[in-house]
C-alpha cells in the first residue's frame, strides 16, 4: 500500500499552511496519547540506510515524528527514472492510504527545499508491507515466532546469511533459531538487512490484526 507524489519542485506552492502548523494541529488532536506517541517515534533504528538514502532518511525522520509516524526504510531505485520509496508506520505497524497522503504532503516541500536527490524523481510513500523490514529492537520482539531472513555485515561462524524463526532479543542481539539445535545470537547493529519471510502463518497473523483494527475503528466511530 502506498501513494505517489509528483516530482520535486512541483508541489511546494500548493501548501498554504506551514509544516509547523500541520504538526501542531496533529498533536493537538490527540493529547491523551502524546506520551505513547513520543516513546514510539523516539525508538532509534538500528539498521539504517546507506548513501543517498541516508540523506533522505535524515530529512524524513523528524517530519514523520512530528506527525506521529516513524520511518522504517528508504529505498532509491531506477524504476521509472528514479523512485524514492519511503516506508513508514503508525504505532500498530499499519499505514493507510490516508496516512500515506498525509506524509506525502508534508515531505514534498521539505525535499523541494533540501534537494537530497540530484535529478528528477518520483516520491512514493508506502506501508512496510507484510514481509516487512526489521530495523528496531522492538521489531524483533513484536514478530517473535515468525520466520526472518537476515544478512550480516560481518561473518558469524563463517556465514553472513541466516534464515529461521525469531525468538525475540537478548541484550543487543536478536535470537534466531536456524535449525533444531539452538538459537543463534546476532547483533542488530551488525545487520545489513533483516526482513520477515512471507509465510502462511505471517499472512494469517496479518489478516487477524487487520480485522482487529477494523473492529476497533468501527467501535470508536460508534461512540
Amino acid at each position: 500500500m502506498g501513494v505517489q507524489s509528483r516530482t520535486k519542485n512541483s508541489v511546494a506552492s500548493i501548501h498554504s499552511r506551514t509544516l509547523a502548523q500541520e504538526y501542531s494541529l496533529k498533536i493537538m488532536d490527540d493529547r491523551s496519547s502524546n506520551f505513547e506517541r513520543t516513546e514510539f517515534v523516539q525508538e532509534p533504528r538500528l539498521i539504517t540506510d546507506p548513501g543517498r538514502a541516508a540523506r533522505v532518511a535524515a530529512l524524513a525522520e523528524p517530519v514523520l515524528a512530528g506527525l506521529g509516524y516513524r520511518l522504517v526504510r528508504v529505498r532509491i531505485s531506477g524504476f521509472a527514472g528514479c523512485t524514492v520509496q519511503i516506508m513508514a508506520e503508525r504505532p500498530d505497524g499499519t499505514m493507510s492510504i490516508e496516512d500515506c497522503e498525509t506524509v506525502s504532503r508534508a515531505l514534498s516541500p521539505v525535499f523541494d527545499v533540501a534537494d537530497p536527490i540530484e535529478s528528477s524523481y518520483r516520491l512514493e510513500i508506502s506501508s512496510p508491507g507484510i514481509d516487512r523490514p526489521l530495523v528496531r529492537r522492538s521489531d524483533f520482539e513484536r514478530y517473535a515466532g515468525q520466520i526472518a531472513q537476515i544478512e550480516m555485515q560481518v561473518l558469524i561462524d563463517g556465514r553472513k546469511r541466516f534464515r529461521g524463526e525469531l525468538h525475540g532479543t537478548e541484550s543487543e542481539c536478536a535470537r534466531i533459531r536456524c535449525d533444531a539445535a539452538q538459537d543463534v545470537l546476532l547483533r542488530i547493529d551488525d545487520m545489513m538487512e533483516a526482513r520477515l519471510v512471507l509465510t502462511d502463518a505471517l499472512i494469517s497473523e496479518s489478516l487477524r490484526k487487520s480485522k482487529q483494527n477494523q473492529r476497533k475503528e468501527t467501535d470508536d466511530g460508534d461512540r
